[in-house]
Formats: C-alpha cells, structure tokens, sequence
C-alpha cells in the first residue's frame, strides 16, 4: 500500500522579528525616556548618543526617529519631564514650610539637591544646543520651575509683579550658580556622602546669609 505523503514542513524563518514590535507606541516612548534618563543618569549630557538609547531600550536604532523625530526631540521630552519633576520639588518643599524666607530656604535646598541627585538630567536641562529650544511645551515647563519661586518671592517682597519676577530671577540664578559649581566639586565632592553634607551645609550657611528665617532676624 502506498504510504501517505507526509505534508511539507515549513521551512524555519531566520528573520528575527523588529525589537520594537512588541511596544506600543507610548510603551515605546517611555522605554525611549527612561533609556535616556539612565545614560545621563550613568555617564552625563555628553555622553548621550541616540543609538545608545535605542540599544539599552531593546529597538532598532531608527526607532526613536519615528517618535521623536531626532535626538534633540528625545532630549527635550526628557528635559521637559525635568522640569516638571523640578517644579513639584519646589511646590513640595515650599509647603512643607509656614514662614515665607523658610519657605524660600526650603527651595534653595531643593534645587541644589535635585541637580546633586540628577546631575545628568539637570544639565541636560539646560544645555539648549541639544534641545528644540523653541519647543511650546519646553518653555512652558522651564516657566512653571520658575513660577514656584515667583509665587514665593510675591508673598515675600510684595510690590509689582515685574518686581517678583526680577526678585525671583535673582533668587533662582543664585542656587542655580551654586548647583553648577557644586557639580564641578568646587564646594567637596558630589560622589561622597561626605561631601554631599559638606555641599548641603555650605549652601545652608549661604542662603541664612541670604534669607534668614524670621526666627533668625529676632
């Protein structure tokens, strides 16, 4: 009797399928941002490479493209959530505090040690050349980290709003300075718990220079 003719086997597919296809497209975006924020977090601004990002989140080096764009679009989405993150730290600080000088005291620390503890995602920031600079969503971020030391700044100088926004421009350049050099060891080392309260100390001793609390001017 003739033996049944076994039915073809398929031939094994040596394709092996996109890493990105098993995302969906804002699962995609956040593996993309948290791939960034671990590179800045790992090595700084200067390090990050847009194939690096796609490398560490498990896609194809053109996969970031076709969500945002080029790496300036993927740094700025990062710098944009910095900002955010910055701006609950100082709304968290300042109300955690009755007196207003406490209240700014509280937000001068907390910048500084949002930069110490970020340093990447804080230059990063900052550094313009490699973010969309006139991004809506940029600038709207950068001025709400700000607002919360306008809002502060009000309640402690009074006068015109022009007035507390000048006020609080002084306000941010000044731990803004302070958080830049202290990340370039001028104040002790940032890699040390030693030298993170050594950094800490100094700014507090700066800023009851600068803003004593009520109790202090008694």
């Amino acid at each position: 009797m003739t033996k049944p003719i076994a039915p073809a086997r398929a031939k094994p597919s040596h394709k092996v399928p996109k890493p990105e296809a098993g995302y969906h497209h804002g699962e995609l975006q956040e593996a993309l941002i948290a791939a960034s924020e671990a590179i800045l977090a790992e090595h700084g601004a200067e390090a990050f490479t847009l194939r690096e990002a796609a490398r560490r989140a498990g896609v194809s080096p053109a996969a970031p493209s076709h969500h945002f764009g080029n790496a300036q679009g993927l740094l700025t989405e990062v710098a944009i959530r910095g900002y955010d993150a910055l701006a609950g730290a100082l709304r968290d600080a300042a109300s955690r505090k009755q007196d207003t000088r406490e209240k700014l005291h509280a937000q001068g620390l907390a910048y500084v040690e949002f930069a110490l503890k970020h340093p990447g995602r804080f230059q990063m920031m900052f550094a313009n050349k490699r973010l969309v600079a006139d991004d809506p969503r940029l600038r709207q971020a950068s001025r709400a980290a700000g607002r919360e030391f306008e809002i502060i700044i009000a309640e402690l100088v009074g006068g015109t709003p022009k007035q507390a926004k000048t006020a609080a421009a002084a306000a941010w350049s000044t731990v803004h300075g302070f958080a830049k050099l202290a990340l370039e060891d001028k104040f002790g080392s940032v890699r040390s718990e030693a030298g993170y309260r050594e950094i800490m100390t100094t700014l507090n001793h700066i800023l009851n220079y600068l803003w004593p609390a009520s109790s202090a001017r008694r």
